[in-house]
This record gives C-alpha cells, sequence and structure tokens, in this order.
C-alpha cells in the first residue's frame, strides 16, 4: 500500500504521519482545483493529530501533525490578494469536516468578520472576533489561561489571526499573552496560525523571527520575498494567487493547492 507524503515546514514541521491510500498513484495537475470532498474522501480518514492543509501536485495530502510542538506556529505570508484568508478558511472548513469538535476547535481574529460568515454555523468555531474589540484580547487571554493549565489534553485549538500587523497593536497584556502563546503554545496543543501581508514585513520584524514555519502565497516583488525566507527556487511570483502555496520541505520548495470548496 501507498503511504502519505512524509514533509517537514522547516526542521521536523510535518512530522510522520502515515495514512493507508488507494494502490493506485493519484496525481492531479495544479491547473485543475480538486473539489474539497473528493479530496479529502480520497485520503481517507485522518489521524485525529493530522491538520489537513492542502493537496501536492501529485495528488498526495499536506499535513500538520498538531501533536507535535516542533513546527511551532505557522505564519502565512503574501502580498494583497495572495489567498491569504482563503487559506485559513480553507483550513476551517476541513476541520469542521475531518475531526469531531472535541478533537479540534478554532477561534478567528479578523478585520473583516463578514467574511467569516460560513463558519460561524460550525461546533467547531469558539467564535470569530474583531480584532478591535474587547472580545479578541478576552480570546487570547482565554486560550493562554487554557494552555497553562493543559497538560495532556487531547483536544487541540487553532488560534487563527488574520492579519499579524493589525493584531501587533493590541495593548500590552495581550500582547504578552500572544507572544507566550507563540513560544508555548503548539506543544500544549494551541496551534496559532497566523497571515502577514509580505509588502508590510518591515512593521512586524520583531515579530516574524518567532516563526520557524512559513507558508508562502503570491509574492511578486523578489526582494521581499527573498528577505522573508524566498530565493530563487521558490518562485513565488509563479504561485496562482488565491489557490497554490509553498513551503520549504527537506531543503527544496513544496508546492500544493488549496481544495475547491
Amino acid at each position: 500500500m501507498a503511504t502519505n507524503r512524509q514533509c517537514s515546514l522547516t526542521l521536523e514541521a510535518l512530522a510522520e504521519l502515515r495514512l493507508q491510500t488507494d494502490a493506485t498513484p493519484r496525481t492531479q495537475p495544479t491547473t485543475t482545483p480538486l473539489n474539497r470532498s473528493r479530496a479529502l474522501a480520497g485520503i481517507g480518514p485522518l489521524p485525529r493529530e493530522a491538520l489537513f492543509l492542502g493537496i501536492a501536485a501529485d495528488g498526495l495530502p499536506v499535513l500538520l501533525n498538531m501533536h507535535d510542538p516542533h513546527p511551532g506556529p505557522m505564519l502565512i505570508i503574501g502580498e494583497a490578494g495572495a489567498g491569504k484568508t482563503a487559506f485559513l478558511q480553507s483550513i476551517a472548513r476541513c476541520v469542521s469536516q475531518t475531526h469531531n469538535e472535541t478533537e479540534v476547535q478554532f477561534g478567528v481574529i479578523t478585520n473583516r468578520v463578514d467574511e467569516w460568515e460560513e463558519v460561524k454555523g460550525t461546533p467547531h468555531q469558539v467564535g470569530v472576533f474583531d480584532v478591535n474589540q474587547q472580545a479578541a484580547k478576552d480570546l487570547v487571554l482565554s486560550l493562554a489561561s487554557w494552555a497553562h493549565s493543559n497538560t495532556n489534553a487531547q483536544q487541540s485549538v487553532l488560534l487563527m489571526i488574520d492579519d499579524l500587523e493589525s493584531i501587533a497593536k493590541m495593548d500590552f497584556d495581550a500582547l504578552q499573552n500572544l507572544r507566550w502563546l507563540l513560544l508555548r503554545g503548539p506543544a500544549r496543543r494551541v496551534w496559532p496560525l497566523i497571515t502577514m501581508n509580505a509588502e508590510r514585513y518591515g512593521q512586524v520584524l520583531a515579530w516574524i523571527e518567532i516563526f520557524r514555519t512559513r507558508v508562502f502565497g503570491r509574492i511578486k516583488n523578489e526582494r521581499v520575498a527573498e528577505a522573508l525566507g524566498g530565493d530563487k527556487s521558490s518562485a513565488l511570483d509563479r504561485l496562482e494567487a488565491g489557490r497554490q502555496f509553498s513551503l520549504r520541505e527537506n531543503g527544496a520548495w513544496l508546492r500544493f493547492s488549496l481544495p475547491n470548496f
């Protein structure tokens, strides 16, 4: 039997998650988006620790092991229109289809609450909060408190923050809790997944260095791409906006696509 891709985001960012798949190799041209239901049905039931990120060009899933803290928090970087919000929303939708809410939940902090209406009805979401409201700070505080006391819980919580720049303007206490979650959260089953506008990276330099794990959307500006960890072989300028992303895998670049919804 074939097994799925053993990926690493950086170092051991994607741990070994071996899934049984069809004996016939699956390939999916990157020019043809794969329907989400077909994609998930094709790989079969996921382990409770597996977070589905997307589909590689060979049709195999790209997964994050939520029980392995080595990847640390994930930074999703791209220019305006690259699909950063779509990436977070894809993860949220897939969580609702692949996991029970007792296994994985997620909370969202965003500048554009209206863009998240579709996921508000799922029992997996603990809330969608405007970054400028007190409720957003309360979410960060509650997750930090939960993580402090969580030594062996089986449930994982995704903290999705759409725009690092905006949350970096929170008050001191909220930022201290956020920094603790970035440094310690994954070891306590809290996974920060945060987007960032590549062109404005200079405004959040102090935060970027915390992220070992970086997922890139399209970045046409070569200087900006290289400053954030890209290189000539990454070809970030040729990623399809809104659908394709790339990450480092064992020193090489792994390109993958979001499924259609």
